[in-house]
């Protein structure tokens, strides 16, 4: 048979090949002359072979069949072998085949071998892809290499025993004696493995963490002569002193000096060393600095010290680079609640960040310039937050909107103010703020008596300009019909009155009612308004005419309104004048807005939104018989919903005033869903004075690489429990498990029987929705006993 081309001449082969098709011809023929060398067990080429094999695995084309060749030239006495055969194994074996556990006895005979490259290659093999088993029967030679003299092993050694650790944990301490003398070696390949190795050790056993401790000192020297030292050309990079130990170094610190006093203090003078001698110019620096900032910020630094640090971090969003100025903004997100006042000092570069072209940079900067927003500063980060909301792009309004509300609602410095605020938010992004805007801002209003005037003509002639903005178009209709004669009064004192009439304000309202631009919930905001003015306006017989004209509305829900509406100029006129009386002084309730009708074992109780005001956001009634029936037949209880959302509820419902204030007991969390991505954790309280009642706050998280928007959960529970869900903190459960989302459910459990639930999942994800129902029993005894 004639010898096999070349890896080279193979290589030279397959660049010529001008298709996918072409190419993959030349890699099947030469498989197929692969395949026959093996069969016919030539010793002569098989290392060859193996060669090209790889290099076709590389390309991503089957080599499965080459994985006996490896062990066998793993078995061979000569070195140029070895080095394919363990190279192989390490690119077509892993711990999931049972193959890789003949190799064993061949690496445990190399690992005792007379020539420390054969050491090394077998080290090397063992610390890529080791099984548990194997690291167990060859934990001792591992242990035997690292107290050898020979560097070159010693580096190779300390990295296997880091492998060796991951995979069995319990071996830990049979490295312990020979961590002692590691970091007295002079060579930097062994110093580098050697931190590793005990960054490892402490990040798994806090015994090993207390242990190691005492090395602060010695690793302090360490550092202290790498930024010390003059020029060594082996370990120079653009100027700087091996980085690559420095940050090693720097993260072990980290770990060691984080909750202790004595390991923090003995680190604070070398950790301000590097900090001011570190070269800044090229991103070597950088990195070493970073390193430096995170470690500050972690151990029990002196103030000064992380004075220092986050100054380096406004010095780095200076940086030209976007990956500096995306970290620096990072990084400050975490540390501006424990030093606010340092951050804000920075808080102007924060601020031009904004106009960034990189949409991650920008980002960050919005969250970051909220996080500075206090009662101090709220008027210029507002404007400057606004005109960031005018020009952003459309995946940044929401949020940023949102951010806005929560912003004025705490520090607002007057109502005149906060009312301006949120209407000009409404007016710019209206179309991208949260379903609770709405109602919050109706609420903002009515409670604020002396600035009704000016909110009315405001609103009036923010309708003139522009009706597309829904959430906007809402309020000012509400507005309109509660203070309507305060419009035409043109009692306004903060700004010049408008002059208008009864027709150009019904002319303004029936044309949102036939405006295509114009949402149903629009309309029966409109339709309500109308109504509203029967009793403040004079032209009722116009008022009565288009009420009567919607009697007929395709919109089953505008049509019940306007049925209703007719009823009280008839039968019940005499009572429309009380009904539709302005509302009062809101009671800023737990979910934040007016609560809607509930149903209890079957009887309605009555609501506390005006029964000819429209409510404001209801559940539409097939999600609701979808939710009743997730256990299926007469076996469901009551449901008692709140859908608002808003912040997580407080104790003290007002639904069933079933709840006092809530006391914490001792009862074990648990995770009643894992599934694609979306995990559900529930966390138990008791509430008293009532013992009946489980107040369960459920936390959904996401592991996925987006976003799941639109998210909503929902629970169901036999009859013999009575069930309310408040309203969730947001709809949108962050990536990446950068944060959760929180709801509260109470179950009013009065028999104490076995806890049961059916949850139903609805969520958003890339683009497709996404569905899921599960039943929930493993509920811990203590939440319901």
């Amino acid at each position: 048979m004639p010898a096999p081309i070349r890896l080279r001449e193979l290589i030279r082969t397959i660049r010529t090949a001008r298709t996918q098709a072409e190419e993959r011809e030349m890699i099947q023929k030469e498989c197929a002359a692969i395949r026959s060398s093996f069969r016919e067990e030539d010793n002569t080429y098989r290392c060859r072979n193996v060669a090209k094999l790889l290099y076709m695995h590389m390309l991503g084309y089957p080599a499965h069949f080459g994985q006996l060749e490896c062990l066998k030239l793993i078995a061979s006495q000569k070195f140029t072998d070895k080095r394919i055969g363990y190279l192989g194994a390490m690119l077509l074996l892993d711990e999931r085949q049972d193959v890789h556990l003949l190799m064993t006895n061949c690496i445990k005979n190399d690992l005792n071998h007379s020539t420390q490259y054969v050491q090394g290659l077998a080290l090397c093999t063992l610390g890529c892809m080791g099984s548990s088993e194997m690291c167990r029967d060859l934990a001792g030679e591992v242990e035997k290499l690292l107290k050898t003299s020979n560097s070159y092993l010693r580096k190779k050694a300390a990295l296997c025993a880091v492998h060796v650790i991951r995979k069995v944990p319990e071996l830990m301490e049979m490295f312990l004696p020979a961590t002692k003398n590691l970091l007295s070696e002079k060579n930097h390949g062994v110093l580098h493995t050697s931190v590793v190795l005990l960054t490892e050790m402490c990040e798994r056993s806090p015994d090993m963490l207390a242990h190691f401790r005492k090395l602060v000192p010695q690793l302090v020297r360490i550092l202290k002569n790498l930024i010390m030292s003059g020029y060594s050309p082996e370990h120079d990079v653009s100027g700087i002193s091996d980085p690559f130990l420095q940050v090693r170094i720097l993260r072990l610190l980290r770990i060691l000096g984080k909750s202790d006093d004595d390991s923090s203090e003995a680190m604070n003078d070398i950790l301000a060393q590097v900090a001011t001698n570190t070269e800044t110019s090229k991103n070597v620096g950088n990195a070493i600095l970073y390193e430096t900032v995170l470690t500050i910020m972690d151990i029990k630094s002196e103030s000064g010290l992380r004075v220092l640090a986050i100054n380096i971090l406004g010095r780095f969003l200076l940086n030209n680079d976007k990956n500096i100025r995306y970290v620096a903004l990072t990084s400050l997100l975490k540390t501006v609640q424990t030093d606010h006042n340092a951050v804000q000092r920075h808080r102007s570069t924060i601020v031009d960040c904004l106009k960034d072209l990189d949409v991650s940079i920008k980002r960050r900067a919005m969250e970051l310039s909220f996080a500075l927003v206090n009662g101090n500063n709220i008027r210029g980060m507002m404007k400057e937050l606004l005109y960031f909301l005018d020009s952003c792009d459309p995946e940044f309004k929401a949020d940023c909107a949102s951010g806005v509300f929560l912003a004025a609602e705490k520090y607002a410095p007057s109502k005149r103010w906060h009312i301006d605020t949120i209407m000009r938010v409404l007016t710019t992004a209206g179309s991208y703020v949260r379903d609770d805007s709405v109602p919050n801002l109706i609420q903002l209003i009515t409670n604020s008596v002396e600035m009704h005037a000016y909110t009315v003509q405001r609103l009036y002639k923010a309708l003139l300009d522009d009706i597309s903005q829904q959430p906007l178009v809402q309020v000012a209709s509400w507005c309109i019909g509660e203070y309507g004669d305060l419009l035409l009064s043109g009692q306004c004192e903060e700004e010049e009155p408008i002059q208008v009439s009864e027709d150009e304000v019904l002319d303004v309202l029936e044309g949102l009612l036939v405006s295509n631009l114009s949402t149903p919930v629009t309309r029966g905001y409109s339709l309500t308004a109308i109504m509203k003015l029967s009793t403040r306006f004079s032209s009722v017989h116009r008022i009565k005419k288009v009420v009567s004209i919607y009697g007929s509305s395709i919109d089953v829900e505008l049509q019940q309104r306007a049925v209703e509406y007719n009823a009280l100029f008839k039968k019940y006129d005499h009572m429309r004048p009380a009904l539709l009386e302005r509302m009062p002084i809101m009671e800023k309730s737990a979910t934040n807005g007016p609560t809607e009708v509930v149903q209890t074992n079957g009887e309605t109780e009555p609501s506390v939104v005006d029964p000819k005001h429209p409510p404001l956001f209801t559940q539409p009634t097939n999600q609701a018989n979808d939710l009743l029936d997730l256990l299926g037949g007469n076996d469901v209880g009551p449901v008692i919903q709140t859908t608002m959302p808003t912040k997580p509820a407080s104790a003290g419902g007002e639904l069933l005033d079933l709840l006092g204030d809530l006391s914490l007991t001792a009862i074990p969390p648990m995770t009643a869903y894992n599934k694609n991505g979306l995990k559900i954790d529930f966390t138990f309280e008791r509430a008293n004075p009532n013992p009946n009642v489980a107040v369960i706050t459920i936390h959904a998280s996401n592991s996925m690489e987006a976003d799941m928007t639109d998210f909503v959960f929902q629970a169901a529970v036999p009859k013999t429990f009575q069930l309310q869900l408040l309203s969730p903190s947001s709809n949108v459960v962050p990536a990446l498990n950068q944060g959760t989302v929180t709801q509260v459910i109470r179950v009013l459990n009065p028999q104490k029987q076995q806890l049961r639930m059916r949850v139903k999942l609805t969520y958003t994800l890339k683009g497709s929705p996404v569905q899921d129902l599960a039943e929930v029993n493993n509920f811990p005894p203590q939440s319901w006993q």
